[in-house]
């Protein structure tokens, strides 16, 4: 394969992040370097060789930014610096300096649609109807009978307008009231954040994540929402009863994005990827990614809250994305800081370890880009958080009913037998896993069929294989517990299989001539047993 590799004609001219593998850090998560109990950026730095060590091609940092910390750091008070619980600006370039001495790409967050109402910016907005930044939020007076503009809810419950007296005007937050919503529409607004953007890239970031790009532009006539058809699942918030059709996704989004990727693709290299929620999100994901002049690619959400890994799930989401002119470039991921831990989602705990294995072999063997979320290397499980240790707001004001995000937040496992885990040498901001000292970097790293060392050989098979990194896929089949498919490119053709089920599975006669590449859990090209995968050329 190696030399198969060399032939590569495009090798050195490829983009970089076109079927680059990213490691998703949350940084109060991740390694506290000072005793506080939340993780930092000199904790991050420290354990960079960690990342290195699997063959990542990337690191996302989550939010890190200036924050009253409501929404733990997407309610941003200063978009170009760092929160000094997370450390200094020093401590940020020492971190970039230290990545790329790994060979390490790094990505953070940009959160545009939204900043903190402790920010100067709508501190001064808030000030009258006349001051400079008047226009920056989105603004409007409310009805004859004093109630809001429109029917609009937030996404954490409620309505998403906040009354504000020194305006005698409705505020618009699609999140908490705490984020006030930045008004896109100002061509002024869209200078700031290009000018955010550009200090970062200055500074020698690779490339951003766009938080919750979709919700930058709103319709400006302010229509009510229409009601949302009752498809029979739960509807815990307001915001579920509607169809989001004029409080986001306006169509004078991609222009913006048009100009990122114009500053972005100025400076040389970097990446951009838009996260894309809601129920039907593959329209803007292919919209804003359409083309050579906006986006790089769009992060998918089809497995992060799906209850289930089935071979049809993968099939709807690999058949969205095809490989055809105009069509952007897929990123796929199994878990984030926003979702409950895949493996605690996906199956028992009687076959955890199987699983895990085979989840890290499909999730590495698509076409598209692949994140990697904390711990996922080492299968951490999902952490069973009490109301009294609540720390997400979404969580606490719709208890009991929104399975709370900390429990997929919780401290990284670094030494199976130091106190807390060697997160911290104090008081960890949230419980640590009853289950995850046995998951422990260190102990994991001392064995050689551990799913840690499972994964730097797929990552590293990945980045040998020109089919893996970015060929072409064709499913073969998508049955009830079998996934086949095919990955091409350059005359090489890789044979994929995953029986995502409990019962073995025979494979077809005409599979034995092949050679197997990677297997897992006893897979051969006679049979694949329960939850076993292979891929084989």
């Amino acid at each position: 394969m190696n030399e198969l590799l060399a032939q590569y004609p495009d090798a050195d001219t490829r983009e970089w992040w076109r079927g680059a593998v990213i490691y998703q850090i949350y940084p109060r998560s991740f390694a506290d370097s000072n005793g506080d109990g939340v993780g930092d950026l000199a904790g991050v730095t420290a354990h960079l060789d960690h990342v290195a060590s699997l063959g990542v091609d990337a690191v996302w940092l989550s939010p890190f930014f200036t924050s009253p910390m409501r929404d733990f750091g997407y309610d941003i008070a200063d978009f170009c610096d760092v929160d000094p619980i997370f450390g200094t600006l020093a401590d940020f370039d020492a971190l970039i300096a230290r990545a790329h001495q790994f060979g390490l790409r790094v990505i953070i967050d940009q959160v545009y649609s939204h900043s903190s109402d402790a920010h100067p910016w709508f501190r001064e907005s808030r000030a009258s109807r006349s001051n400079p930044k008047a226009d920056w939020y989105v603004w409007a007076d409310a009805k004859p009978d004093g109630s809001p503009p429109n029917n609009w809810q937030s996404v954490f419950g409620g309505p998403a307008w906040t009354w504000d007296a020194r305006r005698g005007q409705y505020y618009l937050h699609n999140f908490l009231r705490e984020q006030p919503d930045l008004n896109f529409h100002n061509p002024t607004v869209q200078d700031a954040a290009l000018a955010v953007a550009r200090f970062w890239f200055e500074r020698g970031v690779d490339g951003f994540r766009l938080d919750a790009i979709n919700f930058t532009m709103h319709d400006p006539a302010l229509r009510d929402n229409p009601p949302a058809p009752d498809t029979g699942a739960p509807r815990t918030r307001p915001f579920d009863f509607q169809q989001h059709i004029h409080n986001q996704s306006h169509a004078d989004i991609p222009r913006f994005l048009e100009k990122l990727r114009a500053l972005a693709d100025s400076l040389g290299g970097r990446f951009t990827v838009a996260e894309v929620g809601g129920p039907a999100p593959e329209p803007e994901m292919h919209l804003f990614t359409e083309g050579e002049a906006r986006l790089n690619s769009a992060y998918g959400f089809n497995f992060l809250y799906a209850d289930r890994l089935t071979p049809a799930l993968v099939r709807d989401a690999v058949e969205g994305w095809p490989d055809a002119p105009g069509i952007g470039w897929p990123s796929w991921a199994f878990e984030n800081h926003d979702a409950p831990r895949a493996l605690s989602r996906w199956i028992g705990p009687e076959h955890r370890d199987a699983f895990a294995r085979l989840k890290m072999l499909l999730l590495l063997s698509l076409r598209g880009n692949a994140f990697l979320y904390y711990g996922e290397e080492l299968g951490l499980t999902q952490v069973e958080i009490g109301f009294e240790h609540l720390r997400d707001p979404e969580a606490i004001a719709n208890w009991p009913l929104t399975l709370s995000r900390d429990g997929a937040r919780t401290p990284m496992p670094w030494f199976a037998e130091a106190p807390q885990l060697g997160f911290t040498h104090g008081q960890p901001w949230l419980p640590l896993g009853a289950d995850h000292a046995a998951l422990a970097v260190d102990r994991q790293g001392e064995d050689t069929d551990s799913l840690l060392n499972l994964t730097r050989r797929l990552i590293a098979l990945r980045h040998a294989s020109p089919a893996l990194t970015a060929g072409s896929i064709d499913i073969h089949e998508a049955g009830a517990t079998l996934l086949a498919f095919e990955r091409k490119a350059l005359g090489q053709t890789l044979f994929c299989a995953f029986n995502l089920g409990e019962q073995p599975i025979a494979l077809p006669e005409e599979l034995r001539g092949r050679r197997i590449v990677q297997s897992v859990n006893g897979a051969t090209l006679a049979q694949l047993p329960g939850f076993a995968g292979l891929i084989a050329e």
